[in-house]
């Protein structure tokens, strides 16, 4: 059986003056300043989202624990705005 993958995005928002994620993992709604800041934040809430919404108590008791552990694939357009460009996704 295959991992768990999920996907995270941050965007920056222009009217808002921060990034936004965009992801598939319920519940997780982040708005940071910096994109170091998202992804400090990411990386401590992620995971606790993903077992708090994705995992069943079944699966957590029947599966080996190697197939629960998820990949999270995350994208930004940071570098792009850094550097002046106007990007979206």
């Amino acid at each position: 059986m295959s991992n768990p993958a999920f996907r995270v995005k941050a965007l920056w928002d222009d009217e808002a003056g921060v990034y936004v994620s965009e992801s598939d993992i319920l519940g997780l709604h982040i708005e940071a300043a910096t994109i170091e800041e998202f992804e400090q934040v990411m990386r401590e809430e992620a995971p606790k989202l993903i077992v708090a919404n994705h995992l069943s108590a079944e699966a957590l008791a029947s599966r080996d624990l190697a197939d629960l552990v998820p990949s999270i694939f995350w994208e930004t357009n940071a570098i792009l705005k850094d550097a002046g460009i106007a990007v979206r996704f």
